[in-house]
C-alpha cells in the first residue's frame, strides 16, 4: 500500500511538474497544467493512476490550506467590511442564478419543481479554490472585483450547508424543518465560538507558544488549530473548508498572523495542486466527446446565466458596472462543491447518471475556461462599460455625478483609491495646505470619509465624465494609487488625452507596468518593490555611516529614469562604504558625572579631553535639555550626560579618564 501510494505521488508531481512547465513556456496558468495532468492521468485518462479516493483525500488538504491562508490574510474587520458582499451580493447572486436556472429547467426541460430547484441549487456556486488562487496570482484581492468576489463566495460556501440539508427534503425522502433549523443555529454556534475565540483564547494561547522559542511547536501549534476548527465544522455539518478558513480569521487576529502564513505557505502550494489534478480526473474524454454537443451547450449556459446574475447582485449593492462585469467573469465557472452537492442529489434521485455525467463535464470545462475568461475580463469589462445600456447604468448609478458641482476649480491634487498610500497622501496634503480631491470606488469608504471632512467622491476613474466633473481641466497632479492594473492603465490614457500638461504620478505593483505607464502618459512611475528597496539600501547605507547627501545622491540615481538602473541586470559600482570607511569604524559612547565627581566643575576646554585620550564630546544632555556640539567654555556639571565620539581604543580611554582622580584635572580646580 505504502509503494503504491508512494508510486502515485511520484506520477502526479513528475507528470504534473513537466505539464506546468510546458504550459508556462506558452504562457498559460499552472491551473491549467495541473487540471490537464489530472486529465492524462486519471482513470479516464491513460489510467495510471486508479486509485482516485486517495488523490481526493490530499486535494482536501489542500482546500483547507488554501481558505485557512485566505483567513489569515483577513481579519475579523475586513470581514466586517466585506459584510455586503457577503450578505447582499452573495445572497442576491444565489438567488438570480437559481431563480433563472430554475426557470430554464422548469419551463424549457420540463423537469419537475423539486428537481429544478436543485439544478438552481447546483448551478449558484462557484470555486472558492480557483478564484481565490487567481486573485493570489493576479494580485487582485484587493482590488474592487477582488473584495466583492470573495465576498461572494464565503456567502456560497456558507450555502452549502443548508443546500445539503435540502437534499432529502427536495427529494422526499426524510429531513424535515425541526433538522434544518438546528443546524443553521449550530452554524451560528460556531461563528460566535469563533468570534470569542478571536478576542480572548486563541492569541493568549500562542502567545505562551511562542514564549518557549520552539519554532517547531508553533508551527504544529497552527497547523493543530487549523485542522481542529474544520473538522469540528464538518462534525457540526459545515464544510471543511469554512472551518478552516475561521481557523484563519481566529488567528489573524493575533500578532503572529505574518509568522503563520509563512510556515503554512510551503503546505499549502504543495497540496493545492493536488485539488486541481483531482478535478482533472474527474473528466471522461470518450463521455465528452459522444456528447460534445450537450455539453456545450450546458458550458454556455452556465456562463451566461452566471455572468448576467453576479453582474446585476454586484450593481445593486453598489458595484460599479465595469467592475461587475469582471467579478462576474470570475464567478462564472461551477464549484467544486458542487460535485459534492450533484453526489448527494444523485443518491436521492434529484438527477439521473446521464444528466450526472453532463453536469460533470461542463462543470470541469468551466473550470478549465477560468483562466481565460479571467483574462479577458478586464478588456470585455471595458467594452461592454463603453456601450450605451451600460453607460445608462452607469449615470445613474454613479454618486459622485450628484456631490461633485461644489469641487473649487483651482489647481489641485486628484488622488484616485483611498486605500493606505491614498490615505498617507492625503494626510501629508492636508498638512501642507495643499488643495486635494479622492476618487473611490467602495461607497462605504466614501459615506464613512465624507463624514469625516475628506473631500471624497464616488466614481470611476476611467470615466471621462468622472475626471472632468472632479476638476481634472484645473488640477496640477494626478496620483493613481489603485490596485487594479487595468484600471490604471486606462486612467493614465484617459487622462493624459484630456490633459497634456498634468503631472500624472502612477503606483503600480507590477514590474512589467512600468514601461507601458510611462509610455501611455504617465510622468512618474512607483513600483512598490522598488521602494522597498530603496528604503531598504538607504538603511544599510546609513548604519555603515556613509554621509546622508550621498545616500541622498544614490536614492535620485535609482530613481531617475524610472527605476531603469534597479531593472538591468548589473548596477554601478560604487564603494561608498569603501571610501569613507575611516567613519564606520568611529563609534560613540555616553558617560554620567556622578555626584562627586572631579570632572563637575571644568570646562570642555579645561579637560583637555582631546589631548588626552583622543575622543570628543559631541553633545550633552542637561536634564531634559539637550545641547549638541557645546562650546569649549560650557562648564560641566554634576548628572551631565556626556555623548563623546571616537574609536573604541579612544573612548576606553576617555571613560578611564574622565573617572580618574587625575592631577591633571586637579589643578584646574
Amino acid at each position: 500500500m505504502l509503494i503504491e501510494f508512494l508510486t502515485y505521488l511520484v506520477l502526479i508531481f513528475g507528470v504534473s511538474a513537466f505539464v506546468v512547465f510546458l504550459l508556462q513556456r506558452i504562457k498559460l496558468p499552472s491551473i491549467i497544467g495541473f487540471l490537464m495532468a489530472g486529465l492524462l492521468m486519471g482513470p479516464h485518462g491513460f489510467e495510471l493512476i486508479k486509485d482516485v479516493h486517495t488523490v481526493e483525500i490530499l486535494a482536501e488538504i489542500g482546500v483547507i490550506l488554501l481558505m485557512f491562508t485566505i483567513g489569515l490574510e483577513f481579519s475579523l474587520r475586513n470581514l466586517m467590511m466585506l459584510r455586503t458582499a457577503v450578505f447582499g451580493g452573495g445572497f442576491l447572486q444565489i438567488t438570480f442564478t437559481t431563480i433563472i436556472i430554475f426557470a430554464m429547467s422548469y419551463w424549457i426541460y420540463n423537469n419537475p419543481i423539486n428537481n429544478a430547484v436543485f439544478d438552481g441549487f447546483l448551478v449558484s456556486l462557484s470555486s472558492t479554490a480557483i478564484v481565490i488562487k487567481l486573485l493570489m496570482d493576479r494580485a487582485e484581492l484587493n482590488t474592487p472585483h477582488g473584495r466583492t468576489s470573495v465576498g461572494i463566495l464565503i456567502f456560497q460556501d456558507l450555502c452549502v450547508v443548508p443546500f445539503m440539508l435540502l437534499v432529502p427534503m427536495l427529494s422526499g425522502t426524510g429531513g424535515g424543518i425541526t433538522s434544518f433549523l438546528l443546524t443553521i443555529l449550530k452554524a451560528g454556534g460556531v461563528i460566535i465560538l469563533v468570534i470569542l475565540s478571536a478576542k480572548w483564547g486563541v492569541p493568549h494561547l500562542l502567545h505562551e507558544v511562542v514564549k518557549t522559542r520552539s519554532r517547531e511547536l508553533f508551527l504544529i501549534t497552527i497547523i493543530l488549530l487549523c485542522l481542529a476548527t474544520a473538522l469540528l465544522t464538518q462534525k457540526l455539518g459545515l464544510s471543511l473548508a469554512l472551518g478552516a478558513f475561521l481557523a484563519g480569521i481566529v488567528i489573524s487576529e493575533s500578532e503572529y498572523a505574518s509568522q503563520a502564513i509563512s510556515d503554512v505557505l510551503p503546505f499549502k502550494e504543495s497540496f493545492t495542486g493536488l485539488f486541481f489534478i483531482s478535478v482533472g480526473m474527474l473528466m471522461n474524454i470518450s463521455f465528452f466527446i459522444d456528447n460534445s454537443m450537450s455539453v456545450v451547450t450546458l458550458v454556455l449556459i452556465f456562463i451566461v446565466v452566471k455572468v448576467i446574475s453576479a453582474t446585476l447582485a454586484s450593481i445593486l449593492i453598489g458595484g460599479n458596472v465595469r467592475h461587475s462585469i469582471q467579478t462576474a467573469f470570475y464567478l462564472a465557472q461551477i464549484g467544486e462543491f458542487s460535485f459534492v452537492l450533484a453526489i448527494e442529489g444523485k443518491t436521492h434521485g434529484l438527477i439521473d447518471d446521464s444528466l450526472y455525467q453532463v453536469f460533470l463535464s461542463a462543470s470541469v470545462l468551466t473550470m478549465i475556461l477560468t483562466p481565460f475568461m479571467i483574462g479577458l475580463s478586464a478588456r470585455v469589462s471595458q467594452w461592454a462599460a463603453s456601450k450605451g445600456i451600460t453607460k445608462r447604468l452607469e449615470r445613474i448609478h454613479q454618486v459622485a455625478s450628484h456631490h461633485t458641482e461644489g469641487i473649487r476649480k483651482e489647481k489641485h491634487v486628484i488622488i484616485v483609491g483611498f486605500g493606505l498610500n491614498g490615505r498617507n497622501i492625503a494626510s501629508v496634503l492636508k498638512a501642507s495646505n495643499i488643495p486635494y480631491v479622492i476618487l473611490e470606488l467602495n461607497p462605504s469608504t466614501v459615506r464613512k470619509m465624507k463624514k469625516q471632512g475628506e473631500p471624497i467622491y464616488y466614481g470611476d476613474s476611467t470615466s471621462m465624465e468622472i475626471l472632468h466633473k472632479i476638476g481634472i481641466d484645473h488640477a496640477d497632479v494626478l496620483v493613481v494609487v489603485i490596485s487594479d492594473a487595468p484600471a490604471t492603465r486606462k486612467t493614465v490614457q484617459i487622462a493624459r488625452n484630456m490633459r497634456k500638461d498634468i503631472h500624472i504620478i502612477v503606483r503600480t505593483r507590477f514590474l512589467a507596468e512600468v514601461d507601458e505607464l510611462i509610455k501611455i502618459g504617465a510622468n512618474e512611475v512607483i513600483p512598490e518593490e522598488f521602494e522597498t528597496s530603496v528604503e531598504i539600501f538607504s538603511r544599510v547605507l546609513h548604519h555603515y555611516h556613509v554621509p546622508n547627501n550621498l545616500i541622498k545622491e544614490q536614492i535620485d540615481n535609482i530613481r531617475k529614469d524610472n527605476y531603469r538602473v534597479l531593472r538591468t541586470t548589473t548596477l554601478p559600482t560604487k564603494t561608498l562604504s569603501e571610501r569613507y570607511k575611516f567613519i564606520s569604524e568611529m563609534t560613540t559612547e555616553t558617560f554620567l558625572i556622578k555626584e562627586g565627581s572631579y570632572v563637575a566643575g571644568f570646562t570642555i576646554k579645561e579637560l583637555n579631553l582631546r589631548s588626552e585620550a583622543g575622543a570628543t564630546i559631541i553633545a550633552l544632555q542637561r536634564q531634559d535639555k539637550i545641547i549638541q556640539n557645546p562650546t569649549p567654555e560650557i562648564i560641566l556639571q554634576e548628572s551631565d550626560l556626556l555623548l563623546l565620539i571616537g574609536s573604541k581604543e579612544q573612548l576606553s580611554k576617555a571613560i578611564n579618564y574622565l573617572s580618574s582622580d587625575k592631577l591633571i584635572l586637579k589643578q584646574y580646580h
